[in-house]
């Protein structure tokens, strides 16, 4: 179980994560979410140890982060966004560094490898470098770390991020499989990943904690509080449709169209997210109208997380360079907990990007520097005082001499 108590992270003047609390219950696969500049990515590096909050408390599994950290990040596996490999390293080599660097056993780091490498697949791969491998094979190395030392709880930001469509759906069901053995949470913008892989959903909004449900049961209260959409096709004329459905609940006549075969096609609103199928179907039935379709469009988890979110997000342009510094940070943390010196072409190109906007800058002073003097020159020589004070300078000279 993880214990997230009115923790609080700020940058300067910006609050990423505000006031939050939540519970991560053993045994369950949960989606954590929430829009860009949310707070996700903060909450997710404290959480394991990589960074260290402004205020509050994280309890893995009765151990607080910051109190024993040793024993809390004993039980967890993580994944960054950027899966930390050493990619001089062949598959087996840095599994066999990380099963050591972990303290797993001695006599159990053999087998720690080998089911590792038999739970994500490598076996193919396994003697190969890392460097040779495809993004997808990255990310599954990245998994095996995070499993290596069999922890209770796996936390994964943004798995999926960058892969193709069979590399998605590989890692999808690796999570599900994974989800058998630990509690996983998973941070992802792919909603429809999330409906299709989490059994609750955690949603934050500018750090602040907003629901945490099933999918199912937030589909519900959604529908219930907003209402459902019933779609019916029917045969009959579109008049004798529009009397049936009338009497059972308030529809108007742009609510109905009719397909290509000339059957009715209605759109219902029906307030309050009742079932009205079967009044409906009798409706219909009494007026001579045979059924051909009816089913009830169920609010999508892309809705509910609009609704509950809202459209706006005024902190995001703050908080997306937070979180890609922060992820950076993760990596590079992660990195050094494994030995590894990490500096990407990301890095360089940044360097080099400040020295030439340190150059430029350079530049512009001399530049300014240089007008300044002749606009000065050219004053004095308008006002009569450049001969007399290169004739003071001359003379001033002779004395000296």
């Amino acid at each position: 179980m993880i214990e997230v108590k009115h923790l609080t992270k700020t940058y300067g003047d910006h609050c990423a994560v505000d006031d939050l609390s939540f519970t991560v219950e053993d045994g369950q696969i949960y989606g954590f979410l929430g829009p860009n500049g949310a707070g996700k990515s903060t909450t997710m590096n404290i959480m394991t140890g990589y960074l260290a909050p402004t205020s509050g408390d994280v309890i893995i599994n009765g151990h607080d982060i910051l109190e024993e950290p040793e024993e809390a990040k004993r039980t967890i596996g993580y994944l960054p966004e950027i899966p930390p490999v050493y990619t001089d390293m062949t598959v087996a080599e840095y599994l066999r560094f990380c099963a050591e660097l972990k303290k797993v056993p001695r006599a159990e780091r053999k087998d720690a490898v080998r089911n590792a490498i038999d739970e994500l697949e490598l076996g193919e791969v396994k003697n190969r470098l890392i460097r040779n491998l495809s993004k997808g094979f990255r990310q599954r190395v990245g998994f095996a770390q995070a499993i290596i030392a069999n922890p209770e709880t796996l936390i994964l930001d943004e798995p999926t991020v960058g892969l193709d469509p069979k590399q998605i759906i590989e890692i999808r069901r690796l999570i599900r499989r994974l989800g058998e053995k630990h509690t996983v949470i998973l941070s992802s913008h792919i909603l429809s990943e999330v409906s299709e892989v989490c059994d609750q959903v955690l949603i934050i909004n500018h750090g602040k904690f907003v629901a945490c449900d099933s999918p199912d049961h937030l589909a519900t209260s959604e529908q219930k509080q907003k209402g459902s959409i019933l779609h019916v096709t029917a045969q009959g004329a579109k008049q004798d449709v529009l009397a049936a459905l009338r009497s059972v609940v308030q529809v108007r006549e742009s609510d109905l169209a009719e397909d290509e075969e000339g059957n009715t096609v209605a759109t219902i609103r029906v307030p309050g997210g009742s079932d009205i199928r079967g009044r409906v179907s009798q409706a219909l039935f009494a007026k001579n109208c045979v059924v051909l379709s009816m089913s009830v469009e169920k609010a999508s988890l892309e809705n509910i997380f609009l609704e509950l979110t809202g459209s706006g997000n005024g902190a995001a342009s703050v908080d997306g360079d937070t979180k890609k510094s922060v992820g950076k940070m993760a990596s590079d943390l992660v990195h050094d907990e494994l030995g590894i010196q990490s500096y990407t072409e990301e890095g360089a190109a940044d360097d080099e990007e400040r020295a030439a906007e340190d150059a430029a800058s350079e530049e512009t002073a001399d530049a300014s520097d240089g007008v300044r003097q002749n606009a000065d020159s050219i004053h004095a020589q308008l006002s009569g005082n450049e001969k007399e004070e290169t004739s003071g300078d001359v003379t001033d000279g002779e004395d000296k001499k």
